[in-house]
């Protein structure tokens, strides 16, 4: 008899064993097209004006600034030419390393993050600027102990990934609440209210990691 209730496994996006020629000549093109807008900018001219002198449409501008289009050497010469700028400036941004930060236990940075409450300590596990995509991961440590305030409407852009490791909490995001105890997780809209609405079980400690897009 067949079961309905069996779960199956989702399939994910990303094969990690693809090869990332594709994805490398991607990250190539945001490289290029941001510091093309970072030495327009830094000339004071707008995506109008930069398409005037070299020639090109304000929608192609767009889109190598955009890392949505390979542009040709011959573009990308005559952008250089127009930016007082040497060709090779506009690689600068993109390497083949990458910057890994490595935090032995118990040596996280204490952070105060905006809008931390009384008693919540931040441990702060790495830090990278963003990247070619743009985006901003910040991971914690959080410890939240008896003289930690109880907080449920924290509010901050981007996406959030908290993993219980010690303790009991009940969380709230929205209008929901969440029992939260070793081994559960939690991934949301963090712009949503949230935070631990009761402190159950002391003390608590839970790992938090925020992504948001770079201003």
């Amino acid at each position: 008899m067949e079961n309905s209730n069996i779960i199956t496994k989702p399939l994910l996006s990303q094969n990690p064993h693809k090869p990332r020629q594709e994805r490398r000549e991607k990250v190539l093109e945001v490289a290029i097209g941001r510091e093309v807008k970072s030495y327009r900018k830094q000339h004071g001219i707008t995506v109008a004006e930069l398409a005037k002198s070299t020639g090109l449409s304000i929608g192609m501008l767009s889109k190598i600034e955009n890392g949505m289009t390979s542009p040709s050497l011959t573009t990308l010469q005559t952008l250089a030419h127009a930016l007082s700028v040497p060709l090779t400036s506009f690689f600068k941004g993109f390497e083949e390393s990458r910057e890994a930060v490595h935090v032995k236990a118990g040596e996280g940075l204490e952070a105060d993050r905006r809008g931390t409450r009384a008693g919540h300590q931040y441990n702060l596990l790495g830090h990278i600027g963003a990247n070619t995509s743009g985006v901003i991961v910040e991971p914690y440590i959080i410890t939240l102990s008896e003289k930690s305030d109880v907080f449920p409407d924290f509010q901050h852009d981007g996406i959030e990934l908290i993993y219980m490791l010690e303790g009991e909490v009940e969380y709230r995001h929205g209008d929901n609440t969440f029992l939260l105890e070793p081994g559960d997780s939690l991934f949301f809209d963090a712009d949503a209210p949230h935070g631990p609405q009761k402190h159950l079980k002391l003390p608590a400690r839970y790992l938090s990691i925020i992504s948001y897009a770079a201003t």
